[in-house]
């Protein structure tokens, strides 16, 4: 509980963000698929064989995965808000428009008939009769169709669109279940409150103008909010993101630290904890972003085409990565940092001690008493485990996969004495791992450098002379602890970011 309510305040702006972008992403969903679903269900209510099969369409449409939805809508629409919110509409039309259908065919006949005697055309026969006697059966919908929305947007963090999915992803990804209990919590808790509301509109028809009313103000209201923004805007700020954690969060801090200090008036917006590698470079090419870091080694292997083996000689890394981003997609790649943030293989200090491991050619000697517990990726890829064991002789006695925050929690409670994971991960001071050092230099080099468009390199010359102080700075040992500040202790990354800044004057306070 302690950990919670530090989290909450310490991170009190970050988290009110991730809950506006939430609610703002479920509330346009529930609009559209609403403006959508209810329409085609007035139109169809009298054509049974049409109506039925465009809910047999409906429902064929939320079987599909969300995760799947939303691979087949980035090569369409990029990454972000835009393929999240067509997710969302998808998945929230079916319960709108099946409740809206059968609540309008549900009249009764005798009554249609009567409206009918009466005079009443078809439009006064809609409102006054059907859509009125349908009502409550439709606002059921509408709360099924909310409470799936807002449970479904949390996977929007997945595409770099915010929202509390962000904090559920690195709460899996640190191991950090104050993260886990604010995003899950604010997201069950923003449902609970979004359903009690329809309900309570839906209660009378006094409550329910007074909710048209607030939505009509409420949709007014930020619609003119965010045309005075963009008018107000004379600039275009400078967008930064990064990926998933702790170290990206760090960088992207003192990216735009950097970036203020050398000119006051710059605007810098950070997208933090942006998504996954393939979503930020493809954000890049697609100018929804301006810069991220990105290493050298994860250049060659996943970005550009290269079927060459990558040096194990970081200049000729970082060189190569440079020019083929350069020939490949007119990217600029500024200098690197010093430390890298490779692949490394760690045991406990005790075991270590007991088998007097310092080298990963050492495992050799012991590889029948190794459990390991790896990364999925890393324990299936030539350049993780595969490739070792013909590069030291290794062949464990058993290799458990597990999701990359379980490993650390595996070794520290004995379930296994061998964990893959990254050479700053703070785990290892924290639960006081012993690296082995990597004697016959298997694993690629990864220095991390800001990554940009060469057009926008050629825009803002300022902007890469302040980025390139950060070149050959920060050690393993410096991030490492950095990483240890905002992981464990739970620091912000931007007073970390700072702070290092300061302390090694490539800023002033």
């Amino acid at each position: 509980m302690t950990e919670l309510l530090n989290t909450i305040a310490t991170q009190k702006s970050q988290i009110e963000q991730a809950l506006w972008e939430h609610l703002s992403l479920s509330f346009w969903a529930l609009v559209i698929a609403m403006l959508i679903a209810i329409p085609l269900a007035v139109l169809l209510k009298n054509s049974r064989h049409a109506g039925e099969i465009v809910l047999q369409l409906a429902g064929v449409m939320q079987t599909i995965p969300s995760l799947a939805l939303l691979g087949l809508l980035i090569p369409l629409v990029g990454i972000g808000s835009v393929p999240a919110l067509i997710a969302l509409v998808v998945y929230g039309i079916m319960p709108i428009y099946q409740n809206t259908y059968s609540g309008l065919r549900s009249v009764d006949p005798n009554l249609e008939e009567a409206a009918t005697a009466f005079g009443l055309s078809r439009w006064k026969k809609l409102t006054r009769l059907e859509l009125p006697m349908a009502l409550p059966v439709i606002l059921s919908g509408i709360r099924i169709s909310l409470v799936m929305i807002i449970g479904t947007a949390t996977l929007a963090a997945l595409i770099g669109a915010g929202g509390l999915g962000t904090y559920i992803m690195l709460g899996i990804n640190q191991n950090n279940n104050a993260y886990l209990i604010i995003g899950a919590g604010l997201s069950a808790l923003l449902a609970l409150l979004m359903s009690a509301l329809l309900k309570y509109v839906g209660a009378s028809k006094k409550h329910l103008k007074q909710g048209i009313v607030v939505a009509t103000l409420a949709l007014v209201g930020f619609g003119g909010w965010r045309g005075w923004s963009s008018f107000q805007s004379k600039s275009e700020p400078i967008v930064i993101a990064g990926k998933l954690g702790s170290e990206p969060d760090i960088l992207i801090h003192m990216y735009k630290d950097l970036i203020v200090n050398d000119d006051p008036h710059a605007k810098v917006e950070l997208k933090a904890n942006f998504g996954g590698t393939s979503f930020l470079f493809r954000a890049l090419r697609n100018d929804q972003i301006d810069i991220y870091p990105e290493f050298t080694g994860t250049v060659l292997q996943s970005l550009v085409h290269d079927q060459r083996s990558t040096p194990h000689d970081p200049v000729k890394t970082y060189q190569r990565a440079r020019r083929l981003l350069k020939q490949e997609y007119d990217l600029t790649y500024l200098k690197p940092m010093k430390y890298q943030n490779g692949y490394d293989l760690a045991v406990t200090a005790d075991f270590a001690k007991e088998h007097q491991l310092t080298r990963l050619s050492d495992l050799a000697k012991i590889n029948d008493q190794i459990t390991a517990g790896f990364d999925p990726d890393f324990a299936n890829q030539k350049d993780g485990y595969l490739g070792l064991k013909s590069a030291y002789s290794l062949n464990f006695n058993q290799v458990k996969t597990m999701e990359p925050a379980l490993r650390y929690q595996a070794i520290a409670a004995g379930r296994v004495n061998l964990v893959d994971g990254y050479t700053t991960d703070p785990q290892v001071r924290q639960y006081h791992l012993k690296v082995l050092k990597d004697d016959q230099h298997f694993f690629p080099p990864y220095q991390g450098a800001p990554l940009m468009k060469a057009s926008f390199a050629k825009k803002h010359p300022q902007v890469v002379k302040s980025l390139n102080k950060l070149a050959s700075k920060i050690t393993e040992k410096d991030m490492q602890e950095m990483n240890y500040q905002v992981t464990v202790q739970h620091r912000k990354a931007s007073q970390v970011a700072h702070e290092y800044l300061v302390e090694h004057h490539l800023i002033k306070k």
